[in-house]
């Protein structure tokens, strides 16, 4: 597990790869291990960075100064994306991860050159109806403790009986949701992080952002769960039509966790996407290209191309090993 520290903390990541760059925003009460079968699988043909967001289950708690709301970890995934100095820079998002990738592309954008969402918040829904509650966690003192505590004790009834089960279609494995639950239900300080996060959320945020939507023009790959209740297919819809430059691709068996439901289908249309997809500094390469330049990009597209039925492969033949031990550091 890798460290960089910034001004609002230390973030902890995995770094898996060589090759571009994507960087991956999990949501609120999950961490890295959300992608790994998806980022070890991309890890073939791409430098794939794993971060653990302070979203409720990271490890290290935040200054207590730090701005925790959704506009300030966005500018703590830019900040970290200077840090380590990365430009041109695949952003995938998921759940509220990928409205704080929204508010990265809308006033951080010097860094992102593709933009990737997974079912996320958007729009009218931050947070989600059924997750409505959350905004009592803040108001409430002792309540996010006894609900994390409970699930973090019963994670078998809080798998199959609690919103979580409608989050994945094909279900958690213990050890991961463990992992997610631990830190919130044994450490006051990451409670006071996800507090600040949860504090901050509200649609007034995701509305303005996709009223903003259109001035992102970087090419954008949306990949949508046909069955999730939470964001439906209709927000995917809203945000292709938003975003000046995106494709809609609607995936069948998954939910809104759809790197845990679909990880092989998610790594497969992210490299086709790289591979045919042309980023902002690719096409401000591309302008002042010689014709000896161009095929030679030409040349390395093709080659792009052809990884990605190796992606497939490999996605399908590993199921959430890539960084067992790791996803628990």
């Amino acid at each position: 597990m890798n460290e960089i520290t910034l001004p609002q903390g230390t973030i902890r990541y995995m770094e898996i790869g060589s090759g571009p760059v994507i960087v991956f925003v999990h949501g609120a009460l999950t961490n890295g291990s959300l992608w790994h079968q998806a980022a070890y699988a991309l890890s073939k043909h791409f430098r794939c960075i794993v971060p653990n967001w302070p979203l409720g289950s990271h490890r290290l708690p935040m200054a207590p100064n730090a701005d925790l709301t959704p506009h300030g970890v966005a500018k703590i995934v830019a900040d970290f994306l200077a840090a380590l100095d990365l430009d041109d820079v695949i952003l995938v998002g998921n759940d509220s991860g990928g409205a704080i990738s929204q508010l990265v592309c809308i006033h951080h954008p010097q860094r992102i050159g593709k933009l990737v969402l997974t079912p996320c918040d958007a729009f009218d829904r931050f947070p989600p109806p059924a997750f409505a509650y959350f905004s009592l966690f803040p108001k409430i003192p002792g309540m996010l403790m006894l609900l994390a505590k409970f699930m973090y004790a019963f994670p078998g009834i809080a798998a199959s009986r609690s919103n979580l089960a409608t989050l994945a279609k094909h279900g958690f494995d213990r050890e991961q949701l463990l992992s997610w639950l631990k830190p919130v239900a044994t450490n006051r300080a990451i409670r006071r992080d996800l507090n600040k996060f949860i504090a901050g959320m509200d649609k007034s945020i995701t509305i303005e952002a996709g009223q903003k939507l259109p001035q992102v023009r970087i090419p954008a790959l949306l990949l949508w769960a046909a069955e999730d209740r939470h964001f439906p297919p209709i927000y995917g819809e809203r945000l292709r039509d938003a975003l000046g430059n995106a494709r809609l691709v609607v995936v069948d068996d998954s939910y809104a966790f759809l790197p845990l439901d679909q990880p092989a289908r998610l790594a497969d249309e992210i490299a086709s996407f790289a591979a045919t997809s042309t980023s902002k500094a690719q096409t401000n390469a591309a302008d002042k290209a010689t014709v000896a330049g161009r095929q030679t990009s030409s040349s390395s597209t093709s080659t792009a191309t052809t990884a990605t039925g190796e992606i497939r492969k490999s996605a399908n033949g590993r199921k959430n090993v890539a960084w067992q031990t790791g996803q628990n550091a």
